[in-house]
């Protein structure tokens, strides 16, 4: 029988502390190797699980610091800014002992993976930025209403929109787990282009989201704002924007921002999509990611 692989990118999950805090991660498929750092902030990495994209390659996941069966800080649920996650990425490539790597971040993820490629690039091959966004404070969150707006138009008559809306108005009020995994419940169906009319393929992911409330303050209870703007022209690394049409979180106009404003970028728009793209369009996710690193690979030497 073949010996099981062993060692940091072995299948399965893993642990290691930064700075004595734990972080943990879980390693899957086969192929070059793509860290995936999910969204929220605080959002549990499961629902991230892109099947189709682990055919061809190494995915790890990590469980964000603060989040899931990774460690908390001292200053919990505060201190989580861009910084840490990037110092914390930084230390799973350092880690997982590869000499470059890709990163792909889903919605906040792409806000750290953004913010790591401008800061610490050194070994990082191309960046996947899925279903994100240069900037947050009231300018996205206007965005965000209006797509909200759209959705409600789309739906208008369902009976399912009431509580979508509901837990959209609860929202700022969020102040413990509990709190934040019926929020997400309750706001799933607007995530999707189309939730109802595919609920009995999308009704198991909404029974089994969950999330850990992150404040988005720093340790002094400043808010961790974001215009990235002014430096996304910087980049020096290849990058893939990825957005769906339909996403009323990071939506269009933030992903036209990120690939006109970022050297050289790539954008792949799927059509049919809300914020999950790889579950709404696997095939077409997946094609265009595996594209983009192994398209890397063949020309960045190790």
């Amino acid at each position: 029988m073949p010996t099981p692989l062993t060692g940091p990118l072995s299948p399965g999950t893993h642990t290691f502390e930064v700075d004595g805090v734990v972080q943990r991660y879980h390693v899957h498929g086969t192929g070059p190797v793509c860290i995936a750092h999910s969204g929220g902030p605080g959002v549990f990495w499961e629902y991230l699980r892109m099947p189709e994209v682990e055919r061809q390659l190494t995915v790890v996941y990590p469980e964000p610091v603060g989040t899931g069966g990774s460690g908390r800080l001292p200053s919990h649920p505060h201190g989580y800014t861009r910084e840490l996650y990037s110092r914390f990425l930084d230390a799973l490539v350092d880690h997982l002992g590869v000499p470059r790597v890709h990163l792909l971040g889903h919605s906040h993820g792409g806000f750290v993976v953004q913010y790591h490629a401008l800061r610490r690039p050194a070994r990082v091959a191309g960046i996947v930025l899925y279903d994100s966004a240069p900037v947050t404070g009231p300018e996205h969150g206007a965005e965000a209403m209006r797509m909200v707006e759209e959705f409600a138009v789309r739906h208008a008559g369902h009976p399912g929109l009431p509580e979508v809306l509901g837990a959209l108005q609860g929202v700022s009020a969020i102040s413990d787990d509990v709190e934040m995994t019926a929020a997400l419940k309750g706001l799933l169906p607007a995530y999707f282009a189309d939730y109802w009319g595919r609920e009995e393929e999308f009704a198991p992911l909404r029974a089994a989201v969950a999330g850990t409330h992150i404040s988005g303050l720093d340790e002094h209870l400043v808010p961790d704002l974001i215009d990235d703007r002014g430096q996304l022209g910087a980049i020096t690394v290849p990058a893939l924007v990825v957005a769906g049409r339909y996403d009323v979180v990071c939506g269009m106009r933030w992903a036209g921002e990120l690939h006109e404003l970022i050297p050289q970028s790539e954008l792949v728009v799927l059509e049919n999509s809300g914020h999950f793209g790889h579950l709404e369009e696997p095939g077409r996710f997946a094609e265009a990611v595996v594209g983009f690193v192994t398209a890397r690979e063949r020309v960045v030497p190790a």
